[in-house]
């Protein structure tokens, strides 16, 4: 590969498109302000995935025509959120959107359904919260993911600190997004300032998008090793001595593109804490200068990584600091996923985890829980945290609260002690059809009816409390991990999927595919003697992933930390 300077190759569209409109204005203004259109032209709706937009249609209604809508994203540091701002967020989902809130898997907040006449009004809204959706998405970095968890160390606070000062620190600065959201100045090409260059990012901005993500070991929730570039908290006795970093890591592939594959991060070196975002700029950077900007699939970080070798990368990386990096330090990921119930923080304080399935904040006749967290923060002011896993934490809450809360949840259909089962609490779903316009399958609306086809097999099988983490997505781009999953489900055409299998507790080892087609209805089929063998056949306390690791595939390597 070689870089963008020294290549006379053709670029792709949007490379073309930011290098003329480095501002990433666009026309979006002007459209905003025309009420006599319902979208935006397919250049812009390419800016504004740098303000946090997609423009997305309706895919249940496409036989009477395309109905145009919007999906806004949060950029949500660690997935932190005052209660304050959660309520104007629950408001402006009833308000502009579909009446639900959906965690996204980087801990942030998802609106959907929004039509054209209430975009704005919603963007404002969540800029008067001292919120943001720039950068959300785009090629830039995106929300930088943190552990969520307020569990026994105050550590976890600090390493908090640190996602957010890179989530500041790798901001473009562009002045559109104020100017057209918060200032509501009808922007045109016409005002646009060619001369602008981003102090970080340069004329065109990165080759695709960046992610960075923070964990604390033993808990892997975060699945650090699918990040771009991810930081390893190394603690001993109660201090933080600094990170291991890694990068080149990623999930997003093509069908039937062998250039394009889930990629796990390699461990590259130690920083200490003052070094991270000198750190993280250089190899945001790298990737700016490195990236293929002809091939959009592949145009990530991890295949720099892969293509150069990490002695390359670190090498580079070393080059663009100043400074060498220390040798890794040990360190041993266990387990992932979340924390629920009631439990002690480690400021006397407790913190309630809540099950959200599929990550959506709804309320439906059963359970209610878009109105329980209404409740409960117009009351106590809790601060709420956003889990990787789309779960929700409410933190910080004093003793004296916790009884009432738990009734309020109780009033509302959910019982705290109880929060549906172990394979729902370990699963995740992408959003899909109706509204994701590159979702080849459904995801979000059947998975539920899938766990509970699987739950049964589980049963048939004397396994009715075994936990196994399952995860599907609509498409190979994998927004949902499924890649890391012990059962991992990839839209490949309507109601058809791959099936992937072997990944493990602590998200450190990739799965491998098992089976091209499988048909939503012949799921169950297709598991019942995998799952009929595991049980006769697996280890003491061996969960399903590590068998079908060790069975399924016993000559076959696997990236692995």
């Amino acid at each position: 590969m070689i870089t963008q300077a020294e290549s006379p190759v053709k670029r792709s569209h949007n490379e073309l498109l930011k290098e003329a409109n480095p501002t990433l204005a666009g026309n979006i203004g002007a459209t905003l302000a025309d009420p006599a259109v319902d979208r935006f032209s397919d250049d812009d709706t390419q800016f504004m995935k740098f303000h946090g937009i997609y423009q997305q249609d309706d895919r249940d209604k496409r036989k009477a025509g395309k109905q145009y809508i919007f999906m806004v994203r949060g950029r949500l540091p660690g997935g932190i959120v005052p209660a304050s701002q959660y309520l104007v967020f629950d408001h402006l989902a009833s308000a502009y959107g579909n009446n639900t809130l959906r965690i996204t898997t980087r801990q942030s907040f998802q609106f959907h359904g929004i039509v054209k006449s209430g975009l704005g009004k919603l963007m404002k809204g969540i800029n008067d919260a001292l919120s943001t959706t720039l950068a959300a998405c785009g090629d830039v970095n995106r929300n930088v993911m943190a552990p969520s968890t307020p569990a026994t160390s105050r550590l976890v606070e600090q390493v908090l600190d640190d996602a957010r000062l890179l989530s500041q620190a790798l901001l473009p600065k562009t002045s559109a997004y104020h100017k057209i959201w918060v200032e509501g100045q009808p922007l045109s090409l016409a005002d646009a300032e060619p001369d602008f260059e981003d102090p970080l990012y340069g004329k065109t901005y990165l080759p695709r998008k960046f992610k960075v993500a923070f964990a604390i070991p033993p808990l892997n929730d975060i699945d650090v090793f699918t990040n771009c570039l991810g930081f390893i908290a190394i603690i001993e006795c109660e201090k933080l001595l600094g990170y291991n970093l890694l990068a080149g890591g990623g999930l997003g592939m093509s069908h039937g593109n062998a250039e394009t594959f889930p990629r796990m991060s390699d461990v590259i070196g130690f920083v200490t804490p003052d070094q991270i975002e000198q750190a993280a700029k250089a190899v945001l950077t790298i990737h700016r200068d490195f990236g293929d900007r002809t091939n959009r699939k592949h145009a990530r970080l991890k295949y720099i990584l892969e293509d150069r070798g990490v002695a390359w990368f670190r090498e580079e990386l070393e080059r663009r600091v100043g400074f060498q990096l220390q040798p890794a330090r040990p360190f041993a990921f266990t387990k992932q996923g979340d924390m629920f119930g009631w439990h002690p923080q480690f400021n006397g304080q407790h913190f309630l985890g809540l099950y959200v399935e599929t990550g959506r904040i709804k309320d439906t006749e059963a359970v209610r829980l878009k109105s329980a967290v209404r409740a409960i923060l117009e009351k106590f002011q809790t601060e709420v945290r956003l889990t990787p896993s789309q779960n929700l934490i409410l933190a910080n809450v004093a003793s004296e609260h916790k009884e009432e809360i738990t009734q309020i949840l109780s009033d509302h259909g959910i019982d705290v002690e109880n929060q549906s089962t172990v394979i729902r609490r370990a699963s995740i779903a992408c959003p899909a059809l109706p509204t994701c316009g590159l979702a080849l399958a459904e995801s979000e609306r059947t998975l539920p009816d899938v766990l509970a086809r699987i739950e049964g097999l589980l049963a048939e099988v004397g396994l009715p409390s075994e936990e196994i983490i399952i995860r599907m997505t609509g498409c190979p781009n994998g927004c949902g991990r499924p890649f890391m999953a012990e059962i991992g489900f990839v839209g490949r055409a309507p109601n058809k999927y791959q099936l992937y299998l072997g990944g493990n507790e602590s998200s450190t080892r990739l799965n491998r595919l098992f089976k091209e087609n499988v048909k939503n209805e012949e799921i169950v089929t297709e598991l019942r003697p995998l799952v009929t063998r595991f049980a006769k056949e697996r280890t003491h306390g061996e969960r399903f992933g590590d068998w079908a690791n060790r069975v399924l595939f016993p000559e076959t390597p696997v990236a692995q930390n």
